[in-house]
């Protein structure tokens, strides 16, 4: 099973969702977990889950399905969350602000007590089959008035706030998902909470648990600590020269300018 390191009572509610047929909706930055938790609770649940990464450029037809041209002629093709609500299973729409409001309304009807897609180009309203579970996130620092979900929409849901595990809970997970020692966890963990505890750097994104687990691979697979972190943690966090020379003084605080102690 995929590993997942609960924080609160997560699991607990999402189960409860899960029982109830109510959609869930999450919300945290990039790269706390909301996706491994999907699939995770997935597995658990014994559920297929079909994930969508949601861009300007989605249509309702990406999501439900369309026509398509064989050498027999004309077919009809389900899309991910069509599939989801005839098998019971999970569509989980990630980053779901991304998409546009025209295409998020075909999921009103799932999201309430009708439980019903209507597909209007083959004239079927399905209806949800038992197990079926509507999940969606997005991340809040990322909204603006033109990409927000609107108050129909998100009133549907149950919401859970995602952030970035404790320092103990963190290292766990990087420890486990890198198979890197403790002390290396821990320092990476102490690098991540000091870069997020910066407020006079121009940063869209903190360092995130996942940018974690990337460096610790490198330095399992023989980068030096120091190249390992430029290059998995510091550099995908800016490309100005000026923040990221000013943020690997925090990694040579941390590790030692030579950059090979660990």
């Amino acid at each position: 099973m995929t590993f997942y390191q609960p924080a609160g009572n997560e699991i607990e509610l999402f189960q409860a969702a899960a029982n109830n047929g109510l959609p869930v909706l999450i919300k945290g930055p990039t790269g706390c977990g909301k996706t491994r938790f999907v699939r995770h609770m997935a597995e658990k649940l014994g559920r297929p889950v079909y994930t969508v990464a949601c861009h300007d450029d989605l249509t309702a037809a990406d999501l439900v399905g369309r026509h398509l041209i064989g050498p027999e002629g004309t077919y009809w093709q389900d899309g991910p969350l069509t599939r989801a609500v005839r098998e019971g299973g999970i569509c989980y729409l990630d980053e779901v602000v991304e998409a546009r409001k025209d295409t998020t309304v075909v999921l009103h009807p799932l999201a309430d007590d009708r439980r019903e897609l209507p597909i209007e180009r083959t004239g079927e309203v399905l209806t949800a089959a038992p197990g079926f579970m509507l999940v969606v996130s997005y991340n809040p620092g990322y909204q603006s008035l033109l990409k927000g979900m609107k108050p129909s929409t998100r009133q549907r849901f149950v919401s859970m706030s995602f952030d970035y595990p404790g320092a103990a809970e963190e290292q766990t997970i990087v420890i486990e998902e890198s198979g890197c020692d403790r002390e290396l966890a821990e320092r990476l963990v102490n690098l991540a909470r000091s870069i997020r505890n910066l407020k006079d750097h121009d940063l869209e994104e903190a360092a995130s648990t996942r940018l974690l687990i990337h460096t610790a691979h490198l330095v399992r697979a023989g980068v030096p600590v120091g190249e390992a972190c430029r290059a998995g943690m510091i550099e995908p966090l800016s490309d100005d020269e000026a923040t990221v020379s000013a943020l690997m003084e925090v990694v040579y605080a941390v590790f030692g300018r030579s950059g090979e102690g660990q």
